[in-house]
């Protein structure tokens, strides 16, 4: 069995997306120029993301026994990912409603679907030697008790722990899983939503507070926030001309796993790869679509 590198453990969706010339206003029903149906989930686009740069990635996660499952599945095999810890399950396969405006910007909603089932006894029935990875991933569009036992499993392992707090919840998140995450890559609204602190910069001593050795802030076009106990940096994104933000997010957190796999965790020298990359995602439509790998990367100057 090949060594795996990244160990990725959340949501698969199908996306519906639709682009509009602008949000729809309450009680509008407003006409799509166009729609588009592709493979997505917070999990499935970091999985894909790190893969497209050379990473040996693992999914574990659930989708449904239909239709859009079995295109999930079809579309992570494609990308060469192990997909034999991803569940069948009679619940709907997830979906995402995604509407896009012609200024790149996206709003989001998701329907869990099988995601939701997903359980902390599923990670405890992966057996050991599968769940062996340099770095594991994990989101919140599972439940955070799943979360919670894959990051605190990997940390018994040795493995080094990435957590993408996303969407984050209302009533935060629980001590020990903060404290199992090394890395905690949110976005400004998020690190806002986890600790009240509209500053990226109070926010990030917030979190790092909670446990994580280094705290990574996406800021959008401004590229990125890490903070460690000894260091905080801001980290600038190029330039680019958007066209969907949609997966950029996701796009940055498989960086980050490439980084751990194949340089170390080094958390700014993963952050500055990780906008570049993020960047170049943003200039091409769809989320998995517009991922870049690594020869993409490379021609865009950045040092993998």
């Amino acid at each position: 069995m090949p060594e795996v590198q990244a160990l990725v453990v959340g949501s698969l969706n199908m996306d519906l997306l639709l682009s509009v010339a602008r949000p729809p206003a309450p009680g509008e029903t407003l006409l799509a120029q166009r729609a588009d149906l592709q493979p997505g989930g917070k999990g499935g686009n970091q999985a894909v993301a790190a893969s497209r740069l050379g990473v040996l990635v693992r999914m574990v996660g659930r989708v449904g026994q239909d239709a859009l499952g079995d295109g999930l599945l079809r579309a992570l095999q494609a990308e060469g990912i192990d997909t034999a810890d991803v569940l069948r399950t009679d619940e709907a396969t997830g979906m995402a409603s995604v509407s896009l405006t012609h200024g790149g910007e996206n709003s989001i909603i998701v329907a869990q679907g099988a995601n939701a089932l997903l359980s902390a006894e599923d990670i405890a029935r992966v057996p050991e030697l599968r769940f062996r990875a340099k770095v594991v991933v994990a989101q919140l569009e599972v439940p955070i008790p799943t979360v919670a036992a894959a990051l605190r499993r990997a940390k018994a392992l040795g493995q080094a722990t990435i957590l993408n707090p996303a969407p984050a919840p209302a009533d935060g998140l629980p001590g020990e899983l903060l404290a199992d995450a090394d890395w905690i890559a949110p976005n400004e609204v998020e690190a806002y939503a986890l600790t009240g602190e509209q500053s990226p910069e109070r926010a990030a001593k917030a979190l790092l507070a909670k446990g994580p050795r280094a705290v990574i802030i996406t800021l959008g076009a401004k590229g990125a926030l890490v903070a460690t106990g000894e260091e905080t940096r801001l980290i600038p994104a190029p330039k680019v001309e958007a066209v969907d933000t949609t997966g950029a997010g996701d796009t940055f957190l498989g960086a980050l796993a490439y980084w751990v796999c194949r340089r170390g965790e080094d958390p700014f020298g993963a952050a500055a790869l990780a906008v570049q990359a993020g960047a170049l995602a943003t200039t091409r439509r769809g989320a998995q679509a517009g991922m870049p790998t690594a020869s993409q990367l490379r021609a865009a100057g950045a040092d993998l």
